[in-house]
């Protein structure tokens, strides 16, 4: 083998190496659960589960379903502290089950999308009442956080 052989092979080898630790390092990091906010109704606080997860969950408090999705925004990107509650999100009883089988039949969900959003209701946190996502109301409660500040920025959703 002569030196020109010697310095492509050392080089396909090497990029070979890097291309590998490229793909374990994303393989590595993709396999962590995804987290999102939920929000416990009976205790009044936010929490963080696996994103995955249908609402309404077991709360924080007890056995009780009590734990729906939350929408959490910031008005600045980063700021922490200014954090808060856009809205809530649950599914209906029937939602939930059929979602809740699909996956684990690995199948798509017998109820499409478009019957899949009158069975999804929106709230905000300080009220009672629950509304279709696809409603007037619910199309209000889940787009009235995007308009922009004094600033001129509009808040961002985060995840924990």
């Amino acid at each position: 083998m002569n030196r020109r052989a010697k310095t492509q092979l050392w080089s396909a080898s090497a990029l070979f190496l890097v291309a590998g630790i490229f793909f374990y390092n994303s393989w590595r990091q993709g396999r962590g659960e995804a987290k999102a906010y939920f929000y416990d109704l009976s205790k009044a606080q936010l929490f963080v589960a696996d994103a995955s997860m249908i609402p309404p969950i077991r709360g924080i408090d007890g056995a009780d379903e009590d734990g729906v999705k939350a929408v959490v925004i910031e008005d600045k990107p980063g700021d922490k502290k200014g954090r808060r509650i856009a809205y809530l999100e649950r599914y209906s009883p029937e939602l939930k089950k059929d979602m809740e089988e699909a996956r684990s039949k690995n199948s798509a969900p017998m109820i499409g999308r478009a019957g899949a959003q009158a069975l999804r209701f929106v709230r905000r946190e300080k009220e009672k009442d629950w509304f279709p996502m696809i409603s007037q109301e619910g199309q209000k409660i889940v787009s009235d956080w995007t308009t922009p500040g004094p600033d001129g920025l509009s808040p961002v959703v985060c995840t924990p």
